[in-house]
């Protein structure tokens, strides 16, 4: 602090960023799963006495340690080895007495001219290496020195064909051909043929294709189960095409990898402002064959929270140059923001769900003909019950007679079902028998009945439960009717086989 008064002066003072600004909450950075370079921060402790299995895998063991690490186990191994080795040498001739007749030519020794450590070290590594000077070499008289000598044979071919394949494999490994694997430095939501998705770049910078090339996407996110059971860091998976195979990618060139949020998405109640409280991770899997080697290789990256961007979209890379495509990759990891709706796609759904208040359901208005019976005084009253259009309202406002005019009009039609009147039932023949004189209601009921008219089945019983007294009064003269007597009975305008049942009974 003092520093930094006496570099900016006494009115140097610190701001409070929390009290200054409340709404601006600096997101303290926390630990990752995997990181952008595809290495898990995961570590294993307290193994206890397991940590003998690594050593019943040796090979996987030394191939997955470090580089340095290897450098020291290769170069230890063969140097111990040598050491071992020419001691063995150096002690078979001490034993022999070989040291102390070195320069005896009259001496038959094990190996010839090995006298001390150093010329026993050199007749190893010429014996090993295969270099064969000729100068130092094993007598026939020495069987311990053959035994020895095929040990190392053996020995120094396990030796060599364990570590420098173990060299082989870490050099050939395929990580490194993930290094040339690319992706995008962050993740963007934005609509994509009118759906909401989640949307990430990936590039190949080599010419070599990677052959059955598949993308696997994974949501880590700690949850609680409702039973109470928490779950740190629970794997979910995200669909990126499964089923309609578009995780199958053919690599040729940079490609957007996307994921539909919709109900079966873990994403599905994800917004633009529930995004900033949100804790997760996506982890990505690029998964290949190198087509040079035919090793399978797999790439790895990942996006937190804060490395998806609402609202953007990844710009083009791709450019038509004369004769071939051209991937411009200063343009990898850039972005630009589009118009994106900030509500989450279950808001969304139930938004669009809700009836809008602007627009009413179409009712249809039925009429029964029983409104055509309404009185005079119902419908001067204005009853709720029966209203009639405007059309009968003005017809039956100039009067009944014109509304029976204007009804018998419509029974007149040539497309009325012709029928007797012994079809009818005994009153309504009765009705249409009465005279003229007679109540003029009836006369519309019949021929509102008319208008409707559906064929009845009746029987007997029902006309006889439906038969009125006869009233007497005189017959009107129907124009489509039969002649009938002035003075005659209604019964006699009644079909015979109806004449006949009345008579019977």
């Amino acid at each position: 602090m003092a520093a930094l008064r006496r570099k900016f002066g006494e009115d140097y003072q610190v701001v409070n960023r929390g009290a200054t600004f409340p709404s601006v909450q600096v997101k303290k950075k926390r630990q990752r799963f995997v990181d952008k370079n595809g290495r898990c921060n995961v570590q294993h402790g307290n193994l206890g006495g397991e940590t003998s299995r690594y050593l019943s895998d040796l090979f996987t063991t030394l191939v997955d340690l470090k580089w340095r690490w290897n450098l020291l186990i290769f170069i230890l191994t063969y140097t111990i080895a040598w050491l071992v080795m020419a001691s063995m040498w150096w002690i078979i001739a001490y034993i022999r007495g070989d040291l102390n007749h070195g320069h005896d030519a009259s001496y038959t020794p094990c190996v010839a001219n090995v006298y001390n450590f150093p010329s026993a070290f050199l007749f190893f590594i010429e014996t090993e290496a295969t270099i064969g000077y000729g100068y130092r070499y094993i007598t026939e008289k020495c069987p311990e020195g053959i035994i020895l000598f095929l040990f190392q044979s053996l020995l120094g071919s396990i030796v060599d064909a364990f570590l420098i394949g173990c060299m082989f494999i870490k050099m050939s490994q395929p990580k490194k051909r993930a290094e040339t694997l690319m992706f995008s430095q962050d993740a963007v939501i934005s609509q994509r043929d009118g759906k909401l998705c989640l949307m990430f770049r990936v590039g190949n910078l080599r010419n070599s294709h990677m052959v059955s090339a598949q993308i696997r996407c994974k949501l880590i996110k700690s949850r609680q189960t409702p039973e109470g059971e928490f779950l740190p860091l629970d794997q979910c998976e995200l669909d990126v095409g499964f089923g309609t195979g578009a995780d199958q990618l053919f690599l040729v060139s940079p490609l957007t990898i996307c994921h539909e949020i919709n109900p079966k998405s873990p994403f599905f109640d994800l917004s633009q402002r529930s995004l900033m409280n949100e804790q997760f991770e996506i982890v990505v899997i690029l998964e290949g064959i190198v087509e040079t080697t035919g090793m399978t290789c797999q790439a790895r990256t990942s996006y937190t929270e804060d490395e998806v961007l609402w609202g953007h979209r990844f710009l083009p890379v791709m450019s038509l140059e004369e004769g071939f495509f051209r991937v411009d990759y200063s343009q990898f990891h850039s972005t630009f923001e589009v118009p994106t709706p900030p509500y989450s796609v279950k808001e969304y759904e139930e938004k669009s769900s809700l009836p809008s208040p602007l627009v009413t359901p179409h009712r249809e208005r039925v009429f029964s003909m029983d409104c055509l019976e309404v009185g005079e005084d119902g419908a001067h009253s204005g009853s709720a019950s029966c209203k009639l259009p405007s059309k009968l309202q003005k017809m039956s406002s100039s009067g009944r007679e014109d509304l029976q005019r204007k009804v018998l009009r419509l029974s007149s039609q040539p497309s009325e079902k012709a029928s007797s009147t012994g079809d009818l039932p005994l009153k309504l023949q009765r009705l249409g028998s009465s005279p003229g004189q007679v109540d003029g209601e009836a006369r519309f009921h019949l021929k509102a009945l008319k208008v409707g008219f559906q064929p009845m089945a009746m029987s007997t019983g029902d006309l006889h439960q439906r038969s009125l007294p006869p009233t007497p009064a005189a017959i009107p003269t129907h124009p489509h009717g039969p002649p009938h007597t002035p003075g005659g009975r209604p019964e006699d305008n009644l079909p015979p086989k109806l004449r006949k049942m009345n008579a019977d009974r």
